[in-house]
């Protein structure tokens, strides 16, 4: 056995298996990837890894799987799903995901497949079940990615644990005990307030930490850059799970051009302006923003480049990125029937169209370009799908 002392969770207990997971290079690559990616130039506490989120996702995969009874191999296999669950994650985590063709869920699994992970799982288990079950296959795949599971737990927890943002601090113990399982996951009627808390936890963490203004402009900036990377094939996309957060940084700094100028701006901190905001309440159909393809977000970055005369490598159009809230999905075992947690709730009902009061579409521009930018009509070069 050996133990990690985890900040959130205490001493965490391993087996030996698992410590053999864990010292595969696959793993501990994790500690090299920063969970919250460039957001610690906005929060400088937020330093904390996948690795640690890995290991905490495990120990509530645990103890969820006590409370609901499961046997003794059902629990070891939830908790190395949960030590899995993000191997494929590439660098600064999903800031890299975003201009990415595959999810890190689908990367994750062509890593454990490809990898000595599969030969290590092989010893006790089949290699395909446990990545079905990473992908929330199965009635025990909801435990590690479903509408309430343990890797949202954990990680609202420790981004409010780091950032010093207390609004993601939920009743992780009041969740767990009143989850049932059945053909899914079930939240007993006891449990709706705790849901409730958490769902208004990510709420108000997207504004405040996720989707904080200068972590935008910092995230799109990055994506410019790695985006070049993969362009000028510094970088290898299909292979992004074996890079780390040093591994880009360093091979950025030693390009010239607009990926070395990137990368130097990040570096001290010189950050791109906002020059045009439109608040996606105002708009009728907020969801259609989320429709505009890549390639057309970049015409109207060619467009707007050429107008204003400015290298298009330094006009960025950001799409801002909110979830959908999928917990409303969740069922909850009320006088012996199932109904859905929206049905119950009229917090979580309002918030399907609260989550667009803070999110808003937004263009940047170096700092020195800024001033060319007044008084310029942005909407004439912006087209919402209908």
């Amino acid at each position: 056995m050996k133990f990690i002392r985890d900040s959130l969770h205490g001493n965490l207990q391993l087996n030996e298996f698992e410590v053999k997971l864990i010292d595969t290079p696959q793993i501990q690559r994790l500690r090299r990837i920063k969970q919250l990616g460039f957001t610690f130039l906005v929060y400088p506490g937020a330093n904390h890894t996948r690795f640690e989120h890995s290991i905490g996702s495990m120990y509530l995969a645990s103890r969820l799987a006590y409370n609901l009874k499961l046997s003794n191999e059902q629990r070891e296999m939830l908790r190395v799903c949960a030590i899995l669950h993000d191997a494929g994650h590439g660098p600064f985590s999903h800031v890299s995901e975003a201009v990415l063709a595959k999810s890190h869920e689908e990367l994750t699994s062509k890593l454990i497949l490809e990898s000595e992970l599969s030969e290590i799982l092989s010893e006790k288990f089949v290699p395909k079940e446990i990545i079905k079950l990473i992908s929330g296959e199965g009635r025990l795949g909801h435990i590690i990615s479903g509408d309430l599971d343990v890797d949202r737990m954990d990680y609202l927890l420790r981004d409010s644990y780091y950032t010093g943002v207390a609004y993601g601090v939920i009743d992780v113990e009041r969740l767990i005990h009143n989850m049932k399982l059945e053909d899914n996951l079930i939240l007993k009627a006891k449990g709706v307030q705790a849901a409730e808390s958490m769902l208004l936890a990510r709420y108000f963490m997207y504004p405040s930490v996720y989707q904080h203004h200068t972590t935008r402009i910092i995230n799109s900036m990055f994506r410019r850059c790695l985006n070049q990377l993969f362009k000028e094939g510094y970088i290898i996309p299909e292979k992004i799970y074996k890079y780390d957060d040093s591994d880009i940084i360093s091979t950025a700094r030693n390009q010239k051009g607009p990926i070395a100028d990137m990368m130097h701006r990040l570096d001290n901190r010189k950050l791109f302006k906002t020059v045009y905001s439109l608040k996606l309440d105002e708009l009728e159909n907020p969801n259609a923003v989320f429709k505009i393809e890549a390639k057309k977000i970049k015409s109207f970055e060619q467009e707007i480049s050429e107008e204003l005369d400015i290298p298009s490598e330094y006009v960025i159009i950001d799409v801002p990125d909110y979830p959908s809230f999928d917990e409303m999905k969740t069922n909850v075992s009320s006088n012996g029937n199932l109904v859905n947690l929206s049905e119950i709730s009229t917090i979580v009902r309002t918030l399907r169209d609260a989550r667009f009061n803070h999110a808003d579409l937004c263009i940047y521009l170096p700092e020195e370009y800024s001033n060319t930018a007044n008084g310029f009509n942005f909407e004439n070069y912006i087209e919402i799908p209908k």
